[in-house]
């Protein structure tokens, strides 16, 4: 735990931390309030899952994109870009009613404008801490951002149920812009310059560790956007009860990042704590109560931010510092991805079975990324008793 209160002691960790945190906010709160804001005006949850899908459809068309740009036209102009346009749109569908073809093409938009904040984030991580703290500090922002799933859907219902959905979208547009400008203007984003890639778009996929990490990442993501949904349609419009348990869900997992998340990652790590996280969805197939799934989540939840970390780290050890961005663009963008298929067929099973239906489908998603993670253990690293710092990069010199 001690390494913990190095790397908050460490200059600038907690500021780029916080701001983060804070323009990342309003993704912990967006797939429930478009979620509500959707079913209220059209009357299904397949139409907010449509809705969902295509949000999450241009986030993972524009992840690997906007990530390269940030080497090339540099951190600050993209981000500023970027945020003032997501956070514009997000007014547009909250505050105008047309049908439902144009609301997910603006959504669309608005996933294609997502700033890029974690690939820049995590790209310059490694040039604030030593080498051997690179892995403490992935485990304590997987950690942290756990605080985006607590207050992030507590507030969406919060705002969504007891005032409006319309407010809900202008909180999340606040937070997001509120956040932005501040991480814009934090003076570490100006200290460490990220390369631009030398390599076409694409290539770093070549590397078993990203195409691992997003494959598994996309399954990992899904279950939670299925579950999320699920929890949601069990509970409705009128309670508080949906937050409160994905609330305890992530307080599972920032518990679970403290006390694994820094550990040394081996070939299994990602497969162990997977398996956590599958078992405790899948107790909640067998009650609804809220009590139990609370429970149950709570237990499951230790999986999630160590699992976390572990994607993000195998990456980080395996990648050149000038590929970092795109490769978590990748990652990113398979998680995403993971999201709208997820949502999607969460959606369609909730109205074909109810809750269960959607938790179901959360499980299933599991099973698959449990497995995953096992049959790629042989192509992960070892990385007991070594820093997970970026390859670095090299460029050939003219000799006189």
């Amino acid at each position: 735990m001690g390494i913990y209160r190095d790397l908050a002691r460490t200059p600038g960790v907690l500021r780029i931390l916080l701001s983060q945190l804070t323009a990342r906010m309003p993704f912990g709160m967006l797939s429930i309030t478009i979620l509500l804001h959707i079913e209220l005006r059209y009357g299904n949850y397949t139409s907010a899952g449509v809705v969902l899908a295509a949000q999450s459809i241009g986030q993972a068309i524009a992840g690997p994109i906007t990530s390269r740009l940030l080497g090339r036209f540099g951190m600050r102009l993209v981000l500023l870009v970027t945020t003032i346009s997501c956070a514009g749109l997000l007014l547009i569908i909250a505050l105008t009613m047309v049908p439902l073809a144009a609301v997910a093409i603006i959504a669309f938009f608005v996933g294609l404008t997502t700033p890029p904040v974690t690939p820049a984030v995590r790209s310059i991580y490694p040039g604030l801490v030593l080498a051997n703290r690179v892995s403490g500090l992935f485990s304590l922002d997987a950690s942290a951002q756990e605080i985006i799933w607590i207050f992030g859907p507590v507030a969406a219902v919060f705002i969504s149920t007891q005032i409006s959905t319309v407010w809900g979208l202008i909180a999340a547009a606040a937070f997001l812009t509120g956040g932005g400008f501040w991480l814009i203007t934090s003076p570490e984003l100006g200290r460490v310059r990220l390369p631009a890639s030398r390599g076409r778009l694409g290539a770093v996929l070549t590397k078993p560790t990203v195409l691992i990490s997003s494959g598994v990442g996309f399954c990992f993501v899904a279950s939670f956007a299925a579950l999320e949904t699920g929890i949601v349609a069990a509970f409705g419009h009128d309670g508080i009860e949906a937050g409160v348990i994905l609330a305890i869900f992530s307080v599972g997992s920032i518990i679970g990042g403290f006390l694994i998340g820094h550990r040394d990652i081996t070939p299994w790590s990602m497969t162990v704590r997977a398996t956590i996280v599958l078992v405790g969805t899948a107790l909640c197939l067998i009650n609804l109560d809220p009590v139990w799934l609370s429970i149950a989540l709570f237990f499951g939840g230790i999986g999630v931010a160590p699992m976390l970390a572990a994607l993000f780290t195998v990456v980080s050890s395996t990648v050149k510092f000038s590929e970092t961005a795109e490769a978590y663009g990748w990652v990113g963008t398979g998680q995403l991805v993971g999201v709208a298929i997820g949502s999607a067929i969460a959606g369609i099973a909730i109205d074909w079975n109810g809750a269960v239906g959607g938790i179901a489908v959360s499980a299933g998603f599991l099973i698959v990324t449990v497995l995953a993670s096992a049959l790629s253990a042989r192509w992960l690293p070892d990385l007991r008793g070594k820093d997970a710092t970026p390859v670095t990069d090299t460029v050939p010199i003219q000799l006189p």
